[in-house]
């Protein structure tokens, strides 16, 4: 390695080993082992064609996939020998890997599943792809100015981007806009031609994603919105020539950012613009290259094809699936159903309401009216349907026709043109079948399905934690790699005090480089030995930062009162962005940042708390996190959360759990014991019955709770801000509009729980055959697992 390094600084960039800058042998590395993966790709892609394998696709407005360099050169086995190449060299491995800088593809959770997914795709040897988009810019990168969050554009691609294969010849064009015209052919079925559209060119630029040590190469498709090439020719006068220009900018819109603001017309217009290029630009190319490797009918589509849809962002791929086979191949309205019903599954994230997305139909008829078409006649004959073969539940039409108000609810599409419809955790399908969607499950029994989700352990345990992952080998041999579940070994040393030393001599070390990483970073000083009390997600009132910061208040409250209080010290961690458009998780995010300024520079406190909130949470920031977290904040309102993957993720690292009985927090317990997690607060069933029956009122508890009163009036009062007007608005949201996710209701157990993990971690042997035991079960979540039953219960796809 150290000879191909030099010889591509020498030939590519015409410089000496020892002139070379760290940009300049990242470069040098990406493209040595771009080499190499693209001769197994084009081997992968040719095994494919050559077997006629069934094939799975993956559509998703989201793919967080994180820096890839150190993770292809551990998944081609060439990490190890690579490391010790630079250091050789004189260069730092993490200084290099570094040099990358994260895809701008994904926001949270949903995006990094999406990930996780290609990878146990491609490490089982599955052949399964990915569609996205490719952002120029990501969602924003998070500054925080006096406690306030700030958005800055993340032009992510700014230095290109080394894994991407543009591949201009496989285009498509889609249309918006225009006027459909409708004839009666001579057979008399219906003929539509299009007149008037406005067309847009979706270049795909291809990912290589890479499978453990087995040679197996998939693909992530993003695509890129840009003019017909001969719009882009030179206007003949000025007049044309702007107009042009503000014409190209809006087509390159569609694929500028992920997540554009919604809070007006125009960028809900963007939105929808977004999710229709997705899924028009995906559908065309899987048609595409049915008609390349079979010889089969389309009618066939389901044996070789089948379309994931990741939450109900590409839910259009229905419509848009019936009328490429209505309008294009000339199947009739039955045959066309038939076959998109047979083929397209749907995975639901949500219990949320407000997140199962609905479009206003007249953006739908104007911007897609083809597809509005389309989506009328579904309604309308699965309506009917209702009518007059589902006689019990004709009165619930209204809460299951795909139009209704005047808006088309996308949730309800995806569950009628889908073949299988599954939730992410236990719980979650639970609800979702008994509650959310009720009265489809009464009517498609057989079509829900859950499916726990999963975090390849590749990333999220030997990338990032390789002194663990090592430490593990060491005692139980390296068949967990390839087999996650062989983890459970690790049982059997829980009570080893040799390997439990060993186990927290690498968790003080992770912590130790977190401390660096948090000096370096805030230049503020955290104690290593402290309890790393972490809470990294994405920033909403659900996942309840404000229960945790009203906590840390309340200890620092408590210190106040008796600075001799006898606590273990601990730094309370802190990343996550909120949405740009949300006020009030931009105020939890100031509230944050400014009760961490009075506790770290307060002389009582006496360095026994510290709050930490890095700003800019993103895939690299996590893996630095992760490993030295001892405990995991799972605090969401119970039947909230769908699932959590990083629940998981610190599970693998050996973080304690606090949670509630929410998302995938009980299959956790369930594994783990109830002695290994800390579980607190109310159930699923309790906060459904409050929302359903009310009987809850915050202020009842301000007025009982000397705690919480303290706390609100502190809010109210001024005492964190500079002014008496900060923080107002949660201490209404609380009080005058009854705390509706419950942070009060749940205050004194958390309180209380953590009583109980103070207890626990001084005794330390304890402490540690926790660490360990949620460690060893943490097999069952890897999404090595997710994926083999989405393989033989949905896909029904096999290995090559």
């Amino acid at each position: 390695m150290i000879e191909k390094i030099k010889q591509k600084i020498r030939m590519e960039i015409g410089k000496d080993i020892k002139a070379a800058l760290n940009r300049e042998v990242y470069d040098a590395l990406t493209s040595i082992l771009n080499e190499e993966i693209n001769i197994h790709w084009e081997k992968t892609n040719k095994k494919y064609k050559e077997i006629e394998s069934k094939q799975v696709y993956y559509v998703s407005m989201e793919f967080l996939i994180g820096r890839l360099l150190e993770n292809n050169l551990l998944n081609c086995g060439l990490l190890d020998i690579t490391n010790e190449a630079l250091i050789k060299l004189g260069f730092n491995p993490e200084v290099i890997y570094s040099m990358e800088r994260d895809p701008g593809l994904g926001n949270g959770g949903l995006g990094r599943l999406a990930a996780c997914f290609l990878d146990s795709l491609a490490s089982l040897q599955y052949p399964g792809h990915g569609y996205g988009i490719r952002y120029r810019y990501g969602l924003f990168e998070q500054r925080f100015v006096h406690g306030n969050q700030i958005e800055l554009p993340d032009y992510w691609l700014n230095d290109g981007y080394a894994w991407e294969v543009r591949k201009a010849e496989e285009a498509v064009c889609i249309h918006f806009n225009g006027i459909v015209h409708m004839f009666k052919k001579n057979d008399g079925n219906l003929e539509f031609k299009y007149e008037n559209t406005d067309k847009v060119m979706a270049i795909p630029y291809d990912i290589p994603i890479v499978g453990y040590q087995n040679n197996v190469i998939n693909t992530l498709r993003l695509w890129s919105a840009e003019p017909l090439l001969h719009e882009k020719n030179d206007s003949s006068n000025e007049v044309n020539h702007y107009h042009d220009l503000g014409h190209q900018h809006s087509i390159e819109q569609i694929s500028g950012f992920l997540y554009p603001d919604d809070s007006n017309y125009e960028g809900k217009l963007l939105r929808l613009q977004q999710q229709y290029f997705l899924v028009s630009a995906s559908i065309q190319h899987i048609i595409l290259n049915f008609k390349r490797n079979h010889s089969l009918s389309l009618f066939h589509l389901s044996e070789k094809v089948v379309i994931q849809i990741n939450d109900t962002h590409p839910s259009l791929a229905i419509p848009e699936l019936m009328r490429i086979l209505m309008d294009d191949e000339g199947f009739g309205w039955e045959k066309a159903w038939d076959i998109t019903s047979r083929v397209i599954a749907y995975t639901n994230h949500t219990t949320l309401s407000e997140a199962l997305e609905t479009w206003p139909k007249e953006m739908i008829r104007q911007l897609l009216p083809r597809i509005y078409m389309i989506i009328d006649e579904i309604n309308e004959r699965f309506c009917k349907n209702i009518w007059y073969n589902h006689h019990h539940l004709r009165e619930h039409i209204p809460k299951m026709a795909i139009i209704a108000d005047d808006r088309i609810h996308m949730a309800r599409l995806a569950i009628v043109g889908s073949f299988s419809v599954n939730g992410v955790a236990r719980i979650h399908t639970e609800i979702l079948k008994n509650k959310e969607m009720k009265y489809f499950n009464v009517m498609f029994p057989e079509r829900f399905n859950n499916k726990t989700n999963g975090i390849t352990h590749r990333r999220w345990l030997l990338k990032v934690n390789p002194e663990l992952s090592h430490l593990i080998t060491d005692i139980i041999g390296p068949e967990w790699i390839r087999r996650p579940k062989q983890l459970i070994s690790l049982l059997k040393y829980t009570k080893d005090h040799s390997f439990l030393e060993k186990f927290d001599h690498v968790k003080q070390k992770n912590k130790q480089s977190l401390a660096n990483l948090i000096h370096e970073r805030t230049g503020i000083i955290v104690d290593h030995q402290s309890i790393f009390d972490v809470q990294i997600k994405r920033l909403h009132e659900y996942k309840r930062q404000l229960l945790n910061v009203f906590r840390i208040i309340n200890v620092y409250n408590e210190i106040k009162n008796n600075p001799n209080l006898d606590m273990i010290p601990r730094t309370f961690i802190f990343g996550a962005k909120a949405a740009p458009s949300y006020h009030l998780a931009k105020e939890v995010i100031k509230l944050i940042n400014k009760v961490a300024t009075m506790v770290n520079y307060d002389p009582d406190i006496r360095g026994k708390i510290k709050v930490i909130f890095l700003e800019n949470y993103n895939v690299s920031l996590a893996e630095k996190i992760i490993p030295a977290a001892d405990i995991s904040e799972q605090i969401s309102t119970a039947s909230k959360e769908a699932s959590g993957t990083g629940n998981m993720k610190m599970m693998m690292n050996g973080a304690l759990t606090v949670g509630t009985l929410d998302g995938a927090n009980i299959e956790i317990k369930d594994v783990v014991g109830d002695q290994n997690i800390f579980i607190f607060g109310l159930s699923a069933e309790e906060v459904i019955h409050f929302y359903q029956n009310s009987g809850y009122n915050s202020i009842d508890i301000y007025h009982t709770d000397d705690r919480v009163r303290r706390i609100l009036d502190q809010l109210h009062g001024g005492e964190f801000g500079t002014h008496e007007i900060e923080f107002k608005d949660i201490y209404y949201n609380i009080l005058s509009n009854n705390d509706p996710y419950f942070v009060l209701k749940d205050f004194e157990p958390f309180i209380e729980i953590h009583e109980l993990v103070e207890q626990a971690y001084r005794d330390r042997w304890t402490w540690l055959q926790m660490s360990v035991t949620n460690i060893a079960h943490s097999g069952k979540f890897s999404s090595d697992r997710t994926i083999q039953e989405y393989a033989s219960e949905i896909w029904k796809i096999k290995q090559v």
